[in-house]
């Protein structure tokens, strides 16, 4: 037993904890849990815990359910919603299956396996999303989304029950070992902000799953509901999770450069890497139907592949370097939506980047008008490439995708292809109420 397993041991018995919940995400990125209690947890350390696989999207099929969750003891924290009188904490997991090998279904051993690949290249991969997401009065799917206010873009508002709810959304995310580095309503009614700190990938995706969590947690205390949703409201912005990224060796950021404009060749071959395979990575960072709804010409989203430094309407932007601060040299990618699996997410979009330095892709001219006021005509003689429009699309484009079968593996490549398409076509039967508004009065 290492020293961080005895740390929890230990702290699980002076803190009077009652029950260890052992998270871990489906395929879609679903938090799922099953709680143990201390007495297992030494076990659980040791041989891991059994569960059915087969109750789980995209685990096993029921002739192979068995497989075993491992605990990483990294990852311990209180849950700080629980009462005095029920401590409870939580650790996420890693998935075997029953031969003790990483189970290929697991979206953390995908991820750790495209990090152990940047690894041996000598790259660590660190990460800091913004998570945008909107609060509203009640989460019937029945009825019309109620916003909770009417802010806009960095509205101050002391004495709503929205500043209250955010405020101990990030006293709690502090709690639970998840920095905030910045806060504030976005462009939308009801809508807000809360930015992540700067860490690995790994740690970034558990605190990604966490955040979520917290997020409805506290929402729900306060008789309120908070969503992921990419695009619930119809006529305002929708809900992305910008993503800050850069590569280190060691302490030394690699994508910074002062003699090219603040960048080297490695962002520049990263850059181009994103650039060249976003079209087919799409599906994995927008997967519901409804981020195309966000992902459309005339909204703040980026609909076309192309690079600026700090212009808000290309797919991804080189913000400005703080001063003296080489470290802080990042990319900024806009096209992924919070409602993606963060694992995955972030385990193709390294596999694009690393593509691109790899084979020396090379970075196209910089995108300097403002793309968000270019009619689709006039950035087709731009040459610039769009995104898919459509879940359908982003699909057929995964599919011929080598890059995507590669950082995803066999298993989940197969079945999330399946899954999404079952639900593509499950929305394409719909008969929905715009259709009706348009088409019956006069067909």
């Amino acid at each position: 037993m290492n020293r961080q397993q005895e740390y929890v041991l230990r702290t699980v018995e002076e803190r009077g904890v009652r029950l260890v919940r052992l998270w871990f995400t489906d395929v879609v990125g679903q938090l799922k849990s099953f709680a143990i209690s201390p007495a297992e947890l030494e076990t659980a350390f040791a041989e891991g815990m059994h569960f059915d696989g087969s109750s789980i999207d995209g685990f096993s099929r029921v002739q192979e359910s068995d497989v075993l969750a491992k605990p990483d003891a990294t990852t311990f924290e209180l849950l700080p919603w629980a009462s005095d009188t029920e401590s409870s904490g939580r650790m996420f997991c890693d998935i075997e299956d029953h031969s003790g090998k990483p189970f290929a279904g697991d979206p953390r051993h995908v991820l750790r396996r495209n990090l152990e690949r940047a690894r041996a290249q000598g790259y660590s991969f660190m990460v800091a999303p913004e998570m945008e997401f909107f609060y509203f009065r009640n989460g019937d799917p029945t009825r019309e989304p109620e916003p909770l206010d009417e802010g806009s873009y960095f509205d101050l508002t002391l004495a709503d029950i929205t500043s209250d709810i955010r405020r101990r959304t990030i006293s709690l995310s502090e709690a639970m070992g998840i920095p905030v580095e910045y806060s504030f309503h976005e462009d939308s009614p009801s809508q807000h902000e809360i930015d992540l700190r700067y860490t690995d990938a790994l740690e970034m995706a558990d605190n990604v799953m966490t955040f979520r969590l917290l997020v409805r947690e506290i929402a729900m205390e306060a008789g309120v509901y908070a969503t992921f949703m990419p695009k619930p409201l119809p006529g305002v912005q929708g809900s992305g999770m910008h993503t800050h990224m850069s590569l280190f060796r060691g302490d030394t950021n690699v994508f910074h450069d002062p003699e090219s404009r603040g960048l080297s060749g490695v962002a520049h071959g990263f850059i181009a890497g994103l650039l060249h395979h976003a079209p087919e990575i799409t599906a994995v960072t927008n997967q519901l139907v409804n981020s195309y709804k966000r992902l459309i010409y005339g909204t703040e989203a980026p609909p076309y592949a192309t690079w600026a430094h700090n212009n808000r309407s290309a797919l991804v932007r080189v913000p400005v370097t703080k001063r003296n601060k080489p470290s802080s040299t990042r990319i900024e990618y806009r096209a992924p939506d919070p409602a993606c699996n963060p694992y995955l997410a972030f385990s193709v979009i390294l596999a694009a980047g690393l593509r691109g330095i790899e084979e020396g892709y090379e970075l196209p001219p910089e995108a300097t008008s403002n793309l968000f006021e270019l009619t689709p005509a006039e950035c087709a003689k731009l040459g610039v490439v769009p995104l898919p429009g459509s879940m359908g699309e982003a699909l057929d484009l995964m599919e011929q995708s080598e890059l995507v079968h590669e950082a995803l593996g066999d298993h989940i490549f197969e079945w999330f292809l399946r899954n999404k398409r079952s639900e593509w076509l499950a929305y394409r039967s719909q008969v929905t109420q715009f259709e009706l508004d348009r088409y019956l009065p006069s067909w």
